[in-house]
């Protein structure tokens, strides 16, 4: 006898107010973990989730909350929740949505609100959720009616998964929480994603069989390990060189021999121009946007003159900025399924090209380059790929430190690098703490900035609270570095607003309850990476490096030398 679709979602519960109904459609949705800021607005919410057996994390700041959920989602592909209350909460969160939008990261951020009768009379914290959230999320509602509250988590979810994924903003008015819902439940999500036709296959393979030298660009979220497998398939099938585009390194294994690298920051220039060079560009789940068509110069807008074929979960992208030769509607996972699938011919005229880009990236990110200063920070990245394991997680936020891990850190598994493509700072310890606490047992960097880390560096105090035990390296050259490189090449010499007076670091991870080291030489960063990750207890690695050593590739002297050879 087959079961109802009621059959596996909670009992209904006589007296049940909205509070408790929305946290039932939590649990029934397969929620295990979600990341607040307390609030009043919400209490009956957080009364309910007491018995739930949903694990909360409770942080110290809403952005740093918002951007752990949506870590959450970027690593499982299911909605990262997140709840915090009113006014400056949600404003405060309001980095995290932005983050989600840009990333396409499926989230949905609950708002403790003001009474429904107190409206339009600027009420304590009062704040238009649709007006403001409007603009950077997908969706931004507000429950009205507590009996409905079923019915708005379950869209919640949906449109958070479905075609493009991205964030929902749902508001909930504090006496609403207390409205009657003991009506049903909506069935548990199921996300609903687009798939090719037979005839998109076919117009594909016709490209491909007229191609000389091709290039498949992986970007996008909501891929899976069956996907990340297909996709392999499909390009061991066609030989074909593959690039990542912005922080998507994880989606192709970087030692097969056709991973040509990635399209990001400061991008290998052999890799940029053979991106250029391509007749035909395959570009699966991402936007190709500003960074990864190294500000929009691969391809010509409106009308690529190579041909494009762009495929994406949101038809509202294709055509947007790019007008493809060949527009395919289809989430990632559907789409590398059906490529898998595909004939592959019995060889290729690009092989050898293929060969070449591999090649080419190797040498780009095999050793690391010269550095001014008694710290190099490409030897540390050396010292990482080589030491961690292949399931390690590393989580970073902004700056010019990055671009040590995208050119010599190796990602050898899916879902290993949370990171924004949106380019937020302060969101490596969030990251960190979140990945930490649904995969307790591997291992969890957070890599940052100086002034990156000061951003949201108190949510360290959550991992102590927790016993999760992260480690994050600190890379302080005592400076905004990013803002600081930019300001030498347009304003040579005339430095200012990017200076910092950075704390003790290590004290700092010790005033909190974890263990702190200092590195000042690279010699020295191997034992204390060893002792941080033995400490079992959160930590910090405070590496002190010079601010010349600006980028992999140029010092910050060579950039003001050459900006005043110009002047």
């Amino acid at each position: 006898m087959s079961q109802s679709p009621d059959a596996a979602l909670p009992a209904r519960s006589r007296g049940r107010n909205a509070a408790q109904a929305l946290v039932d459609q939590l649990a029934a949705n397969g929620v295990t973990h979600v990341f607040a800021v307390p609030g009043e607005s919400y209490l009956p919410v957080l009364d309910a989730l007491y018995e739930s057996g949903i694990a909360l994390t409770v942080c110290r700041q809403e952005g740093g909350a918002a951007m752990m959920a949506e870590a959450h989602g970027k690593a499982t592909g299911r909605p990262g929740i997140c709840f915090v209350t009113r006014g400056p909460g949600a404003t405060n969160a309001s980095a995290g949505i932005h983050i989600a939008q840009q990333d396409s990261t499926p989230m949905i951020l609950f708002v403790g609100q003001i009474e429904r009768g107190l409206r339009d009379r600027e009420a304590w914290q009062e704040v238009d959720y649709r007006a403001a959230f409007g603009p950077i999320a997908k969706w931004a509602t507000e429950v009205e009616t507590g009996a409905r509250m079923p019915e708005y988590v379950s869209r919640a979810f949906h449109t958070a998964t479905g075609g493009r994924p991205g964030p929902v903003v749902v508001a909930l008015p504090k006496d609403m929480l207390k409205d009657a819902a003991d009506g049903p439940l909506a069935p548990p999500f199921a996300a609903i994603e687009a798939a090719p036709g037979a005839e998109d296959l076919e117009r594909l393979a016709a490209l491909l069989a007229q191609a000389q030298n091709p290039l498949l660009v992986l970007g996008g979220s909501r891929w899976t390990e069956q996907a990340y497998a297909d996709i392999r398939r499909f390009a061991e099938a066609f030989d074909l060189p593959v690039a990542t585009s912005y922080r998507r390194l994880p989606l192709f294994d970087p030692l097969h021999p056709n991973y040509a690298g990635d399209l990001g920051l400061a991008a290998n220039p052999k890799l940029v121009a053979r991106a250029k060079a391509a007749d035909l560009m395959i570009v699966l789940g991402g936007r190709l946007g500003e960074v990864a068509s190294q500000t929009y110069s691969l391809l010509d807008i409106p009308a690529p003159r190579t041909r494009l074929v762009h495929i994406h979960p949101g038809a509202e992208e294709l055509g947007r900025v790019y007008v493809p030769h060949l527009g395919i509607t289809a989430a990632p996972a559907r789409m590398a399924a059906a490529l898998a699938r595909l004939d592959a011919p019995a060889s290729v005229p690009w092989a050898a090209e293929t060969r070449a880009a591999h090649d080419d990236y190797l040498a780009w990110s095999q050793i690391p380059t010269p550095q001014p200063g008694p710290v190099n920070l490409g030897q540390v990245m050396v010292h990482l790929r080589e030491t961690l394991p292949e399931d390690a997680i590393l989580c970073n936020g902004a700056g010019n430190y990055a671009a040590w891990i995208h050119r010599f850190y190796r990602f050898r598994r899916l879902a290993t690098h949370m990171a924004p493509t949106s380019g937020s700072m302060g969101y490596g310890v969030p990251a960190a703490v979140a990945m930490k606490r649904i995969f307790p047992d591997r291992t969890v960097i957070a890599i940052n900035g100086d002034g990156d880390f000061l951003m949201n560096g108190q949510e360290f105090a959550t991992a102590v609270q927790y016993g999760l035990n992260i480690v994050c390296i600190i890379a302080d050259n005592a400076s905004y570095g990013t803002i600081r490189m930019h300001q030498e090449r347009d304003f040579p010499g005339r430095v200012l607003a990017t200076d910092l007076v950075n704390p003790d670091f290590a004290a700092y991870a010790r005033a909190f309850g974890g263990v702190g080291f200092t590195v000042e030489r690279t010699e020295d960063f191997p034992a204390a990476l060893e002792a941080a990750l033995a400490a079992q207890r959160p930590a910090i690695i405070h590496v002190k490096f010079s601010v010349d050593a600006i980028t992999p590739g140029l010092s910050l002297t060579a950039i003001r030398e050459k900006a005043l050879a110009g002047s």
